[in-house]
């Protein structure tokens, strides 16, 4: 929810939130609470509805830990300031400049035609050709920047399909095939770019939360490599996709005039790019190389006792040539690659003219794009999520639901948990309701006595399930300021989509989450503490 909520609603949530604030702290503590777990509680809800409303600007309210956390004995200045980079922080970070690089050079586009011209320009293939280009590009930049770099293509295609059909004798069935392809292209565009995000480590925040969460949680805990999640989650969200391109374009009719925008209007676009310029080769390179590293960095399960190792092998015999003790060579991860691979972009020398100088295949002018709002929101977040476990409010707050939700079955418990995230979300900040439930998820799970990942890494998924309202995301905002859509076409198809996902991920939990992680589906495992 980054998007501007009406002034009204803002000042009231500075007085909900502040009254809030006291009416928490002030009640009888709760039996098995800490008072500092009641004061951390405090806290969460006053930043919860500062974060709805935006009675101040999401990235200040970021920063509020940094002053009251250390004010009412929640945790230290110095504990609470170290919780705000990590590096999950950095993976983000790294990403976003490889994102930058992409758009600096162009190299977006040359994807995006190219996909659509290899799916047809038939009404619903058109929307699916749209919709693929999109998802794949939101799996390694941010969604915003993918339906950014997508809208512009879209909108070209519906005015020269206007442009056709004014100038021919046209039907009100025509209108309205012409405004139900737009309304579907819209939508798809930005339905393809939540769920892109969902498919990769770096294609959406949240995921970088739930590293960051699990990490500090359970320090023992398996490493979840950027590989493992593609082989868990791409799958789940590619047919979330195709389940949506269904659903929008279910009775999709052709308008008049589409015959005369056959592949050759996808082909004359793409030829007017011209040949791939030094840039975009070198780009090119970078991104294939970038996640060819993220993909086997850690080695993959291919079933009946069979493994494809990884190249963290090498690393590990690195660290160990250099006297890196054996029970202390975590030290390459992710977000290694993500920095290593930005700072090279720094250095590659580029040639846009022969008479020109080179110049660097990224320079500072467009990496300081950055959106450096979302680190903060990143770090206050993550202050949320030490404090709720430093107070015992992650594990009270588990106990309580355990209690709650006694004698259901599993299956049943990631379901809800699902729904109540993806609620959460259409309201407010998908990575503010991450950080917040995450631990209480952790928490949950240990009551319950069954491996955490089991319950967080299905709620990390659902947090990016907005799909209702334009506040829910920002795809959702930006193709829902096009015009092209009502709000209730967005709220109805995503009711169905926000409740089709919740059944996915549960479903991709057993067939694909556990077998790839060996997960057992009850007792909790070793790295979990004993005394937890």
């Amino acid at each position: 929810m980054d998007d501007p909520v009406p002034p009204w609603v803002s000042r009231v949530g500075t007085y909900a939130g502040v009254l809030l604030f006291f009416v928490v702290w002030l009640l009888p503590t709760p039996d098995g609470l800490s008072s500092a777990g009641q004061r951390m509680a405090a806290v969460t809800a006053l930043m919860g509805v500062f974060w709805v409303t935006q009675a101040l600007p999401m990235e200040v309210t970021s920063l509020l830990p940094l002053a009251l956390f250390p004010l009412l004995g929640i945790m230290s200045a110095k504990d609470v300031s170290a919780s705000y980079f990590s590096d999950s922080s950095f993976l983000y970070l790294g990403g976003f400049v490889l994102a930058l690089g992409i758009e600096r050079w162009g190299l977006h586009r040359r994807f995006a035609l190219r996909i659509v011209t290899a799916t047809g320009t038939g009404v619903r293939t058109i929307v699916l050709g749209f919709m693929l280009a999109t998802f794949g590009i939101s799996m390694w930049i941010s969604n915003t920047a993918a339906t950014l770099l997508m809208l512009p293509i879209a909108l070209a295609l519906l005015t020269s399909l206007e442009q056709i059909t004014a100038n021919s004798t046209i039907t009100p069935h025509d209108q309205s095939a012409v405004s139900k392809l737009g309304m579907a292209l819209m939508l798809g565009i930005g339905y393809a770019a939540t769920l892109g995000g969902m498919a990769t480590l770096v294609g959406t925040p949240t995921n970088v939360v739930y590293l960051e969460v699990i990490q500090k949680q359970f320090p023992e805990a398996p490493q979840l490599s950027a590989g493992q999640w593609i082989a868990t989650w791409t799958p789940c969200s590619l047919a979330f996709v195709m389940l949506t391109w269904g659903l929008l374009t279910f009775g999709l009719k052709r308008p008049a005039g589409l015959a005369q925008l056959d592949r050759r209007y996808f082909r004359e676009q793409l030829q007017g790019l011209g040949a791939m310029q030094p840039g975009e080769r070198w780009m090119l390179a970078i991104f294939t190389i970038t996640a060819l590293l993220w993909l086997t960095r850690t080695g993959f399960d291919a079933g009946d006792g069979w493994t494809i190792p990884g190249w963290n092998m090498l690393a590990d015999r690195w660290l160990s040539w250099l006297e890196i003790p054996a029970g202390s060579r975590n030290w390459i991860n992710d977000s290694t690659v993500a920095m290593l691979m930005a700072l090279v972009m720094f250095v590659i020398p580029v040639r846009t003219q022969a008479d020109r100088p080179t110049e660097p295949l990224m320079d500072w002018a467009t990496a300081s794009r950055l959106p450096w709002g979302i680190l903060l929101l990143f770090g206050g977040g993550f202050a949320i999520a030490d404090a709720t476990r430093a107070t015992g409010l992650a594990e009270w707050s588990g106990a309580w639901l355990a209690q709650s939700t006694q004698g259901w079955p599993t299956w049943l418990l990631i379901g809800v948990i699902c729904l109540l995230v993806t609620f959460l979300s259409e309201f407010t900040s998908n990575v503010a309701t991450a950080n917040a439930l995450l631990p209480i998820a952790a928490g949950l799970a240990i009551a319950m006595e069954v491996d955490p990942r089991l319950l967080m890494l299905p709620a990390t998924l659902a947090a990016s399930n907005g799909f209702m309202l334009p506040i829910g995301t920002p795809p959702n905002a930006i193709v829902f300021g096009t015009g092209r859509i009502r709000i209730g076409q967005m709220v109805g198809y995503g009711l169905l989509l926000d409740l089709l996902g919740v059944i996915l991920i549960v479903v991709a939990t057993y067939t694909l989450l556990v077998p790839q992680l060996g997960i057992g589906l009850s007792g909790l495992p070793d790295w979990v503490p004993a005394n937890r």
